[in-house]
């Protein structure tokens, strides 16, 4: 089978590691899960996999590299998957292999117990998984994927808990870093969030039945109801005869959600801790109108992540908002072999200037975020290119100078530009005439929290940007990750 090709120009962005979807008590299951995966694909386009199960051929799994409509909506593929439970996965890897032969470590994960089956679909990262793997081995444990996830099987296994559920908790309650779990067993849902709900989910109705998910647009185009987000550290089970049974296994915590959902990774129209996503997003233009102002003729999103916070510095500074950068809608990520000659392309082949709006102009361009900077170069110079006076960057997050190890594919630190150069250093280097990013206490406001960021005790998980990471992520300290010096 040809390896699936990931974009050859998103290397510039942060990407999510995984999506995950499930639903009981509907008939064809895996139509609603294919449909709910599909509005997750924002979270994972490297692969997918759906697990359902029926009385007479019990569990049942397709595992596929590339977009879920590639391989989620062929009738025969789709036939393979009969039962009114079922779970999903949609994955951009951060721990595992990556290529042909790497369809080992797509999920969801299935394993045999002695009281049945149990598949189940992990987004988060495990920051103990080598120890954790290690231990697994050296007591006999034979893993089939490179994944940190296969971790929470193998923990299961050697549980002594009754039920699956059982198990499972037991098995989390070993593990550090971040969680969202959807599993199923042959007539449970279940959704677990670690102790800090660093990742989000997310439970809704739909008729008799009930769905979980990473984000509510999931809900919506299966036309559930979204009934309330996952609290951090709960464990639903969701059966037909009972309902949805809540509990809190791990001890309770100040909740830490991942602040950079807000900025970038769920999709503008889900709802996020009782917000919207993108009225967040528009409110982060507004605190970076207040805080960076600039004389310029307009503002120009970098589409499609920089386009509310865009809306935002237009309304708030009254400087016209305009398209000066259009996005080739169908630049799918499966594009022909970037040749050379392609890739000295770059982003062109992505985004395209509106010469005839751009020249002659002061632009302000606003973007998510500058992860290796590659990118704003790149644009910066189209933008000079296509005829602009003055160019002016203005990004919707804070300088991302730290790693991620908590289920977001982050380079290493030392090619993270924000760790490695000041604003200024950044902004020569890049190109513009200005640059600035919106402040960590701006981005606070604008999720809500009008005094800013607690610094005795953060809101949410800010870890890229402050290096003050809630979980300490032990494997790489191993390997000899430096932490930031305390204060």
């Amino acid at each position: 089978m040809r390896p699936f090709l990931a974009h050859p120009f998103d290397h510039d962005k942060l990407h999510e590691e995984c999506g995950v979807f499930g639903v009981i008590g509907v008939v064809d299951a895996a139509s609603f899960v294919a449909l709910g995966l599909h509005a997750l694909q924002h979270r994972g386009q490297e692969a997918g996999g759906i697990v359902t199960y029926a009385d007479g051929p019990g569990f049942c799994s397709e595992r596929r590299f590339g977009y879920v409509r590639d391989n989620f909506t062929k009738a025969d593929v789709m036939a393979t998957l009969p039962g009114s439970i079922g779970i999903g996965h949609v994955r951009y890897s951060t721990a595992g292999s990556k290529g042909a032969t790497a369809i080992r470590d797509v999920q969801p994960f299935f394993g045999e117990f002695s009281m049945g089956g149990s598949a189940i679909a992990h987004n988060g990262n495990i920051t103990n998984a080598l120890a954790l793997r290690k231990e697994l081995v050296e007591r006999g444990s034979i893993f089939q994927s490179s994944s940190d996830s296969e971790c929470i099987i193998h923990l299961m296994a050697r549980s002594m808990g009754r039920t699956i559920p059982d198990r499972m908790e037991e098995a989390l309650r070993k593990v550090e870093g971040a969680f969202s779990i959807v599993a199923m067993t042959r007539t449970k849902l279940m959704g677990v969030r670690d102790a800090l709900g660093v990742r989000p989910l997310v439970l809704g109705k739909l008729g008799d039945g009930w769905a979980l998910a990473s984000e509510t647009c999931a809900l919506d185009i299966i036309g559930a109801e979204f009934v309330r987000e996952i609290e951090p550290g709960e464990m639903v089970v969701i059966s037909s005869d009972k309902g949805v049974e809540s509990h809190f296994p791990f001890r309770r915590l100040k909740p830490r959600g991942c602040i950079f959902e807000h900025v970038y990774f769920s999709r503008p129209d889900s709802i996020l801790g009782g917000r919207s996503v993108y009225e967040t997003r528009r409110q982060i233009g507004v605190e970076l109108a207040r805080e960076a102002p600039v004389d310029a003729d307009l503002v120009c999103p970098v589409p499609d992540s920089g386009t509310p916070a865009a809306i935002g510095y237009s309304q708030e500074s009254g400087i016209p908002y305009a398209m000066g950068i259009i996005r080739n809608q169908y630049m799918g990520r499966t594009f022909i072999e970037p040749t050379e000659q392609i890739r000295n392309m770059g982003v062109r082949l992505k985004l395209n200037v509106n010469r005839a709006l751009i020249k002659g102009k002061r632009v302000i361009l606003v973007d998510d975020s500058v992860v290796r900077g590659t990118t704003s170069r790149k644009i910066k110079d189209m933008i000079l290119d296509a005829g602009a006076a003055e160019v002016h960057f203005r990004i919707a997050s804070p300088p991302t100078a730290w790693p991620c190890f908590y289920g977001v594919d982050t380079p290493e630190r030392g090619k993270l530009l924000a760790a490695n150069m000041t604003e200024e250093e950044m902004r020569e280097w890049i190109g513009v005439d200005s640059l600035k990013f919106v402040s960590l206490d701006g981005l606070y406001r604008a999720a809500g929290e009008p005094k800013g960021r607690n610094t005795k005790q953060p809101q949410y998980c800010d870890a890229c940007f402050s290096g003050e990471y809630p979980v300490a992520p032990s494997d790489m300290i191993e390997k000899g990750f430096e932490m930031k010096a305390a204060e």
